[in-house]
This record gives C-alpha cells, sequence and structure tokens, in this order.
C-alpha cells in the first residue's frame, strides 16, 4: 500500500483485507467507514457474544467474519489494522501487527487524516468533555458548521469526512486514542494533568501520552495551556507554535484568557475583552471556571465571535452526569456526578457545594492516593455510604473520618441515602472510582442512579432554574 496519508486521503480500499479490531462505538464505526470505501473487513473481540450484547456493542452487518470471545487474532495476512483505544499499543496483537509492518490505525488518526475542516482538540485528566462541549456551543451559537465529538461518543467518521473549511471540528482526545496520534490539530488545549488511569499506565507514561498531543504541531499551531495546572505548565517547552494561557489565578499577559474582577477576560492577538460576569454562568463549580476560561481561549483561537462566546457561557447548562441536579426528597437535592470517577474529580464536586453532604463512593478503583480526599470529605461530608468493588476499601481508608455506611451495589446505597437524608443535606454521587465492576460506563451508571432517585416515594424533579416542579 501507498504511504498512510495518500491510504486514507484516496479512500479506496477496495479489494483490501482490514482487521478490526474491538466491536465497542469506534470499532463498529471503523468497520462501517472501511467497508463504505470497499474493504473487506473482520473484526476480532475478546468479549463474548453475551458480554458484547451487555455492554451495548453490536455487529454491523456486512462484516465477513468476525472471532469473539477470544484472544485478538493475530494481523498476519491483512492488509491494516483498524483497532479501537481500548486496545493498548502493548497488547500483542499490535506489537505483531508492527513486526511484519502492516499499518494500524485508530478512529481518532483516521479522523484527523480525512477531515478538511479546522480541527481544534482537547485533552486532558478532567474537564476536556464539557471544555469540548462549551466551546462547540460557542460555535453553533456563531452559526458556524460544527462537530463536537471524538472521546465524547457516537459516531465520528461519516460525520467529519463531510465537513469543508469553514467548518470545525471540536475533538475530545483521551490518553489511550492519543496512542495512536501521528498527527496534531492545529489548535490545541490541555486543561489539566493529574494523577488517572495508574492500572494502566505509569505516571510517566500517562503524562508522556498527554503531552504528546503537542509534538506533531508546526511553528503556526496554537496550543492552549492550564498555567494554574503544574504538570501541564512544566511542559510548556515541549510547545513547537504559539503559546495561549488559562489561568484562574492571575491575569495573562500574553493570548489568553483568565478571571478578574468577577469576570472572565480573554485576549486575542490586540487588547484585553471582558467577556462575562462570572454570575452569569450556568456551570458549578470552580473547576468549570477553569473549563469556561479554556472553552473561551479555545473559541477566540478558532475565531468564534466575542458574542457567540458570550452566548455560550451564558446559556450552555452542561452535560449529563456532570454536577446534574436530578430531584428533591425531604427538600434534599440529588447530585449525579457519575463521571466523577477519580478522587480529583470528587474534590471538585465537593468543593461546588455548601450544603452538607452525603456522598456515595465506590465502583472499582485505579489505584490512586485517597489523602486530599480524605481531608476534604472531613470538611464537606456527614457521612459516606461506600458500594461497589472497592467500598470496603474505600470505607477502610475513611475509617474514623465521618460515619461510614457499606453497602454491595448503587441500588442499595440510593436506599440507605433516602432513609438518613436530613432536609438541610444533599445526596451527592461522585463515585471517585470507575463504573467497570458493575456498568459499561459511567453514562450508564449515571441513568442508572438517576431513574433510583426518580423511583423513590417522595421524588420532586428538579426545573432548569434550580427550583422544584411539581406541588
Amino acid at each position: 500500500m501507498n504511504s498512510d496519508k495518500n491510504m486514507f486521503k484516496n479512500r479506496n480500499f477496495s479489494g483490501k483485507k482490514v482487521l478490526v479490531y474491538s466491536l465497542g462505538i469506534e470499532g463498529q464505526d471503523l468497520a462501517r467507514w472501511f467497508m463504505r470505501h470497499g474493504a473487506e473487513v473482520t473484526a476480532s473481540d475478546t468479549r463474548t457474544e453475551q458480554q458484547l450484547q451487555s455492554a451495548g456493542a453490536y455487529i454491523p452487518e456486512g462484516i465477513s467474519q468476525v472471532f469473539q470471545g477470544q484472544p485478538l487474532i493475530a494481523p498476519d495476512g491483512f492488509d491494516l489494522v483498524a483497532t479501537s483505544q481500548s486496545i493498548l499499543t502493548t497488547n500483542k496483537a499490535i506489537v505483531r501487527a508492527k513486526k511484519i509492518n502492516v499499518p494500524v490505525v485508530s478512529q481518532m488518526q483516521l479522523a484527523l487524516e480525512i477531515c478538511d475542516a479546522d480541527v481544534i482538540g482537547i485533552t486532558g485528566s478532567n474537564g476536556k468533555s464539557t471544555t469540548t462541549a462549551l466551546a462547540g456551543f460557542a460555535a453553533d451559537a456563531a452559526n458556524i458548521k460544527t462537530l463536537t465529538g471524538g472521546n465524547l461518543g457516537g459516531t465520528l467518521l461519516e460525520r467529519i469526512e463531510k465537513l469543508k473549511k469553514p467548518a470545525k471540528a471540536f475533538l475530545e482526545i483521551s490518553h489511550t486514542q492519543l496512542q495512536y496520534i501521528k498527527s496534531s490539530p492545529h489548535i490545541v488545549g490541555i486543561t489539566n494533568i493529574t494523577a488517572n488511569h495508574l492500572d494502566q499506565f505509569s505516571w510517566e507514561d500517562y503524562v508522556a501520552l498527554k503531552i504528546s498531543i503537542l509534538k506533531n504541531q508546526k511553528s503556526k499551531d496554537i496550543a492552549i495551556l492550564n498555567k494554574d495546572d503544574l504538570v501541564t505548565w512544566k511542559n510548556k517547552g515541549t510547545v513547537k507554535g504559539n503559546i495561549h494561557t488559562t489561568s484562574l489565578n492571575e491575569p495573562i499577559t500574553g493570548n489568553g484568557s483568565w478571571i478578574e474582577n468577577k469576570k472572565i477576560f480573554a485576549r486575542f492577538n490586540g487588547e484585553a475583552e471582558s467577556i462575562v460576569d462570572l454570575s452569569e454562568i450556568k456551570l458549578k463549580g470552580r473547576h468549570n471556571l477553569a473549563n469556561a476560561l479554556m472553552a473561551t481561549s479555545l473559541a477566540y483561537s478558532a475565531q468564534i465571535p466575542k458574542e457567540a462566546i458570550q452566548n455560550a457561557l451564558s446559556n450552555f447548562p452542561g452535560l449529563p452526569h456532570r454536577l446534574e441536579t436530578v430531584g428533591t426528597t425531604k427538600g434534599a437535592p440529588w447530585i449525579n456526578d457519575s463521571i466523577a470517577t477519580t478522587p480529583e474529580r470528587t474534590i471538585a464536586a465537593l468543593n461546588s457545594f455548601t450544603k452538607p453532604i452525603i456522598l456515595l463512593l465506590g465502583g472499582r478503583g485505579k489505584n490512586l492516593p485517597l489523602k486530599d480526599l480524605r481531608e476534604q470529605i472531613s470538611k464537606r461530608c456527614t457521612s459516606v455510604i461506600c458500594f461497589g468493588e472497592i467500598g470496603k476499601d474505600f470505607a477502610q481508608e475513611l475509617k474514623n473520618v465521618v460515619p461510614i455506611e457499606i453497602v454491595s451495589t448503587l441500588e442499595e446505597a440510593v436506599a440507605k441515602a433516602s432513609q438518613v437524608v436530613l432536609a438541610n443535606e444533599l445526596i451527592l454521587l461522585a463515585p471517585a472510582a470507575n463504573s467497570f465492576d458493575a456498568y459499561p460506563n459511567f453514562e450508564i451508571r449515571g441513568e442508572h442512579y438517576r431513574q433510583l432517585v426518580t423511583d423513590l416515594n417522595d421524588f420532586i424533579p428538579w426545573s432548569e432554574n434550580g427550583v422544584s416542579d411539581g406541588n
């Protein structure tokens, strides 16, 4: 085959044999795209048919052969491997492909290769989904043709290959997607780099993956860095193009965005401009102000008009499962922050409220430190209900800090919280662990939590303006 770039730009895979690894969202998207462009597709997934069905995965029509419930098949005899980000580069099937010179492409790398529009890439340990969606919301407000996607989920390839300039593609890019990236977006934003996924990567390797989004940028490209995040700022020397900066803590002298006099300010090759009063921003929490700053700089760098950015900051409602108020019982709000899969995200959630908190904590752990979370729980929580695979370990770590209850499931945790909650408290699902002990992803865990709360006898829904609906 020709070089990778010619291979994907020509989009002619007639007669080529493509092996797709994993049949999750990305694998399905890859299989469909290559079949549309003439390839004969074989799929390989370690999960059994029942496990695939439980995870909501399915086999796209037209795949010539599927291997499931066994290790990934070897790439020998194939022209190309198309892999989901869930398959690490250390997997022996990927190692084999490289050894025998079979090209390997991921959904994200293929998207970057075939996109003819402006691409804005966002990565980071926390806040990247909200930042991506908010920046895309601003482009929508400017009536610019916009694609918002990537690690946010959903199909990507068919949508992105239809984009032409001046359209904008705002792509959330995870650390595992960055394993396979061979090119960098023109505009890149890094929200922060904090301890995460240490069950899969060393800290050094995890940081290197996040920073790798910058390595293929050119001198005219833009990298937006969070100056408040020590790890990100320490790596500013990696930037080959123009650095733009965000900070909650101090004004920025060059291009970037910051907070001053309770307003967001921004500068992009000109004078500083006041964008919006903090009181007008819908998103809760200081961490979301950091996301708002990053989204502002991303939008400015992508030449989104100021008025559209103002509109977005004032009207963006947030994403599901991120400090989402479900409703009340006994006058106490129930908050869904299922996205909080790390202790740091749970701390951010705790700091977003002034009421005393009953915290629901649990799931499957990631081998992350709990010292700071323990300290914050002692200040903000009246009790903690631990559930899931790591529930007992969490309870042991929090012993003698606040009253602890240990249950097996999220359903039991909700039931216990409903029994003990007082009107002046709130109940917060911010688990500090991933969902994989009981759910395919944090979204399904959040949806189950929402349903459990909705089913409580004295449940009252929550309206958009924060006032309970109903009598």
